[in-house]
């Protein structure tokens, strides 16, 4: 038989039981003045934190050229199995970013995605974040799986339209660390010899700092 000293007496009297359910009404009655937490999306743009996880996207270096090496570390860190990368080759006459290989193939599949991050983290040289878009619903399944050009990011003012060759002297990790501000005169003059009518010409803004 249980020990009678484990359970509380009921302390409350006759009064005490009348009133009990008041208490719980109270709460529902003070909420009431509170101010309103409801999101009135989508009259309303919701505001979402800075490192809000949303669509993801492919950053590129600041005189055009793109981050992705086409490691392959973001598909392999993927728990839903939602990213699938192929490896480019760099060649003097399609360099689209430094060093040897590049994202040829990137797509993603936002039917598997989590948002957790992991790709993030897995990326070695920042070239993949997570933007503070997130309204990519669809009716259409293939909608939901995004290539490339839906994820490289646009160009930026000053930019220059990869492919094109790096700056002269530099090598990866001149750009991984930064030294790299934007695009040299080399650049455009190449760009312009082999896309005379690349609309990136007209905004690039040629770098005077030195670089080496």
């Amino acid at each position: 038989m249980p020990d009678p000293s484990f359970f509380r007496p009921d302390e409350k009297g006759a009064l005490g039981k009348f009133f009990a359910p008041v208490a719980g009404y109270g709460v529902t009655i003070t909420s009431m003045f509170e101010k309103t937490v409801t999101e009135e999306y989508p009259f309303v743009d919701p505001v979402v934190a800075p490192r809000f996880h949303g669509r993801h996207q492919l950053n590129r270096y600041p005189d055009g050229l793109e981050k992705c090496i086409g490691c392959e570390l973001c598909a392999w860190a993927c728990p839903a199995d939602a990213i699938l990368v192929e490896a480019g080759v760099n060649t003097p006459e399609a360099q689209y970013s430094p060093g040897e290989r590049y994202g040829k193939v990137y797509q993603i599949n936002y039917l598997r995605c989590i948002f957790c991050g992991m790709c993030i983290e897995a990326c070695p040289t920042r070239a993949l974040t997570m933007s503070n878009d997130f309204e990519m619903a669809s009716f259409d399944r293939e909608e939901m799986i995004y290539e490339k050009p839906r994820i490289l990011a646009p160009l930026k003012d000053g930019m220059l339209a990869a492919p094109h060759p790096m700056v002269a002297g530099t090598t990866d990790g001149d750009y991984y660390r930064g030294e790299v501000t934007g695009p040299t005169e080399a650049q455009i003059a190449w760009v312009a010899e082999h896309r005379p009518e690349d609309p990136s010409l007209k905004t690039a803004t040629v770098v005077k700092e030195a670089q080496r």
